[in-house]
């Protein structure tokens, strides 16, 4: 018993190792459930299961509010003590968020089976949680005596528009309105993970590059974050209206803005530093995505409907997907006393990591045709030889002291 004492109160020590093996069991846990899926729909192996819900919004769901927040939530209440000269947040605040969201989660999973009624507790909970942990960050932010609070009043509000989302699909177990789920689904992606990303990256990004390459002037001008809320928030109302004609009128401005960080963000020079390259890599992604959605936006007001959600993934597994590789693996490495480098098995795992999303995507290009689910297949299944491997090398760092001896 005492043995697993002194582990619980290493894995406890921080918010980063209780969330981030959170959201590491869910990285692999989504993709294998959606790969069941995949399987049963597109190849005569067995048939899908009948679902509670529909398996497009579960997956949607799950990948929204289910994976990407556990590792957002272990970084912030890491970072917002640091950025603002705050007080740690203490396990009083953390440890019942872990548990209440991570319950929710395990609900969700067996209510996708058991009925509605099951999902209906599984939200109530991940709400509770996502409202406890929120609630730690806003204390934070409201508590410390700092003159620069930008970057978290702005993750702040992503993460309140994050809570109206799950409320949203909620109502959409309740009430049957799709209304609710649209919003939802839309929301997750435009209101909350978008803003909280590109956040991240103005904040870190020209941070880190400073503290590696000589002669590095950090370029982070405030208008940015400006654009990227008008034309986040934007793009995210066309959507939910249904005026993805007009998405370009968003996405273009936006686009060019990203294209501007990354060029003087000096993305060619990260390569010579690989922890670095993987967030210049991931933060590319927004480009390429925003580009394939102005094309696509811009086809839809020519009449013509392409590239399905291929922009969509381009963002998803691309920046999202991209940036919790790097950023995890980071704080992973800097918070349990290793050296901060990607060693060759993380930038392997990081370069396949890219081809699942280059697979998702080119399933919804034109010439995929007949075989666009031969890559949706591809795309899942490289995600999980890629994540498998990273999860065996850096999640057992979440219940093991540092080797440095260091607390946290």
């Amino acid at each position: 018993m005492s043995q697993v004492n002194s582990v619980w109160r290493t894995f406890s020590a921080a918010p980063h190792r209780m969330m981030f093996l959170a959201g590491a069991v869910q990285g692999l846990a989504v993709i294998a459930w959606w790969l069941t899926e995949l399987i049963g729909r597109y190849t005569s192996a067995w048939l899908s299961p009948a679902w509670t819900i529909p398996a497009t919004w579960a997956h949607g769901f799950l990948m929204i509010y289910c994976f990407f927040p556990f590792f957002i939530f272990g970084f912030l209440m890491t970072v917002y003590p640091n950025w603002m000269n705050g007080t740690k947040i203490p396990p009083r605040r953390y440890v019942p968020a872990f548990l209440s969201l991570a319950c929710g989660v395990l609900l969700f999973y067996i209510g996708l089976l058991a009925g509605k009624e099951l999902l209906i507790v599984a939200l109530v909970l991940i709400l509770a949680g996502w409202g406890v942990a929120f609630y730690a960050l806003l204390d934070v932010l409201i508590t410390a005596r700092h003159p620069d609070k930008l970057h978290p009043r702005i993750t702040s509000v992503a993460l309140g528009m994050g809570w109206v989302g799950i409320l949203a699909f909620l109502l959409w177990l309740v009430t049957g309105n799709a209304l609710f789920v649209v919003f939802s689904l839309k929301a997750g992606v435009w209101f909350l993970l978008l803003p909280i990303f590109f956040t991240i990256c103005h904040r870190m990004i020209p941070f880190f590059s400073s503290r590696v390459l000589d002669n590095y002037q950090i370029v982070r001008p405030t208008g940015a974050l400006g654009v990227m809320l008008v034309c986040s928030y934007g793009h995210g109302m066309l959507e939910i209206l249904g005026w993805n004609a007009w998405l370009w009128l968003f996405d273009l401005p936006l686009l060019a803005q990203t294209m501007h960080l990354s060029w003087h963000w000096q993305l060619r020079r990260s390569f010579e530093i690989r922890l670095l390259a993987v967030l210049h890599v991931g933060f590319a992604w927004t480009s390429v995505a925003l580009a394939l959605y102005a094309v696509q936006s811009l086809a839809l007001l020519a009449g013509v409907s392409m590239l399905g959600f291929a922009p969509l993934h381009a963002l998803t597994i691309g920046l999202f997907g991209s940036m919790v590789l790097g950023m995890a693996s980071r704080v992973t490495l800097g918070h349990s006393g290793a050296e901060l480098e990607a060693d060759s098995s993380t930038w392997a795992l990081f370069w396949g990591f890219q081809l699942a999303a280059l697979a998702r995507i080119g399933g919804d290009l034109p010439l995929a045709g007949a075989a666009a689910g031969h890559f949706y297949l591809l795309a899942a299944t490289v995600w999980l030889a890629c994540f498998v491997p990273w999860f065996v090398k850096y999640a057992p760092k979440y219940w093991r002291p540092r080797s440095d001896g260091q607390p946290g």
